[in-house]
C-alpha cells in the first residue's frame, strides 16, 4: 500500500487529461457498485426531479471507502448518483472538483493546504488548519463540511512487546527520557529528508540526529515503502513511522505514540461539496455532518484492514459501517 505523501506527488496532467475525456464520453468506472439499501436515520430529501449528484475520490484504500460512504449516503438521500470513485490521482481528483464535473469528494486539510494551495508549511492545529483552508477554497468555488476526528498524518509506533521494557511510553517527549540504545528508528526514504520529517520531529522533541549523546546516526535505518510495519514489529528497531489510519497498526500490534508537542501537520479529512451544489441541496450538511463524527482514526484503521489484508470490496466495507451506525438499513 502507497503512503499518502507518495499518492500526492503520482499524478500527472496524462491522466487527468485522459480521466476528463472518459468523462466526456459518459463512462463511469467499474468500480461503480454498491448494495443496495434501505431507509435509517438518512432520510430522502425533498429533491426536485433527476436531482444527481457526481461523486468522485482517490484510488487508495481510504479513499475508496470513503468515497462508496458518500455514495450510498447519496442514494440514501434520493440523489441519482453518478460514481466516479477510484481516480487515479490527487490532482486528477481535485480537477473533477474544481472544474465543476464532480459535486462532492472527501479531502484532507493538509494535503489541500500544502499541495492545492500552495502553502510551505502546515498547521499542527486540527482546526486551525481547517479554518484556513476552509476559507482559502472557498474562493474556488469550494465548500468544506466540519472535519471527521480522522487524522491520516505522520506518527511514530512502538510494538507492544517492547513497551513494558521501555516504560509504557505513551508519548513522543518520553523518547528523550530514554537511555540512548534505547533511541531507534525504522522510518521511510521520505520521511528521512522531509521538511516535517523524522530530522526536525527529533529536534522539536529535544534531540539531535547525528549526537552520539542523542541519536546517533547508526540509531536510524531507513526502509523502502511499507517496510518499516514489519521492521517494527520484529524488533529492528523500538519506533517505527506510520500513518495513523494504516490497519497494519492494530493487525501488528503497535501502539502509536501522541504528537504531545503537535509537530505533525494535520490532516483531517472532511466532505467537501461544489459550493453550488451545497446551495441548491442545503440538506446534504446535515447528512454529512452526521457521518463525519464516526470517521475515526480506529475505525478507518479496521476498515482498511478488511480490504487491504481481507480482500473485502471498499464498498461492502461502506455498507456494513453506514448500517451498523444506523445511517441506513439493510434493503429487504
Amino acid at each position: 500500500m502507497t503512503t499518502l505523501r507518495t499518492r500526492i506527488i503520482t499524478a500527472t496532467a496524462v491522466v487527468g487529461a485522459g480521466l476528463f475525456a472518459l468523462t466526456g464520453c459518459g463512462l463511469q468506472p467499474a468500480t461503480a457498485y454498491v448494495p443496495k439499501v434501505g431507509a435509517g436515520s438518512i432520510k430522502p430529501l425533498d429533491l426536485p426531479t433527476g436531482a444527481a449528484l457526481t461523486i468522485t475520490s482517490k484510488n487508495f484504500t481510504e479513499q475508496l471507502i470513503l468515497g462508496k460512504i458518500a455514495v450510498i449516503a447519496a442514494k440514501a438521500a434520493g440523489f441519482a448518483v453518478t460514481d466516479m470513485t477510484n481516480v487515479p490521482g490527487t490532482v486528477p481528483a481535485r480537477k473533477l472538483m474544481t472544474s465543476g464535473v464532480a459535486d462532492m469528494t472527501w479531502e484532507y486539510t493538509g494535503t489541500a493546504w500544502l499541495t492545492f494551495l500552495g502553502a510551505a508549511k502546515g498547521i499542527p492545529d486540527r482546526q486551525g488548519q481547517y479554518l484556513a483552508v476552509r476559507d482559502a477554497d472557498a474562493r474556488n468555488g469550494l465548500a468544506w463540511l466540519k472535519p471527521a476526528p480522522l487524522n491520516n498524518t505522520y506518527a511514530l509506533a512502538v510494538r507492544d512487546e517492547a513497551r513494558s521494557k521501555l516504560g509504557n511510553i505513551t508519548s513522543l517527549s518520553q523518547i528523550a527520557k530514554l537511555p540512548v540504545a534505547d533511541r531507534t528508528f525504522c522510518v521511510e526514504s521520505e520521511f528521512n529528508s522531509r521538511s516535517d520529517g523524522l530530522n526536525p520531529m527529533l529536534k522539536a522533541y529535544g534531540l539531535t540526529r547525528g549526537d552520539a549523546a542523542s541519536v546517533p546516526d547508526g540509531n536510524v535505518k531507513v526502509f523502502d515503502t511499507g517496510a518499516v510495519y514489519t521492521a517494527a514489529d520484529r524488533g529492528t528497531c523500538n519506533f517505527g513511522e506510520v500513518y495513523t489510519t494504516d490497519g497494519r497498526i492494530n493487525k501488528l500490534g503497535l501502539t502509536v505514540l501522541k504528537d504531545d508537542k503537535a509537530f505533525f501537520p494535520a490532516y483531517n479529512v472532511a466532505a467537501v461539496f461544489k459550493s453550488s451544489t451545497l446551495k441548491e441541496y442545503p440538506g446534504l450538511a446535515g447528512i454529512f455532518d452526521k457521518i463525519s463524527p464516526k470517521i475515526t482514526e480506529t475505525t478507518l484503521r479496521k476498515l482498511n484492514l478488511r480490504v487491504d489484508d481481507g480482500g473485502e470490496e471498499p464498498a461492502d466495507v461502506a455498507y456494513d459501517f453506514m448500517v451498523k451506525n444506523g445511517f441506513v438499513t439493510a434493503a429487504g
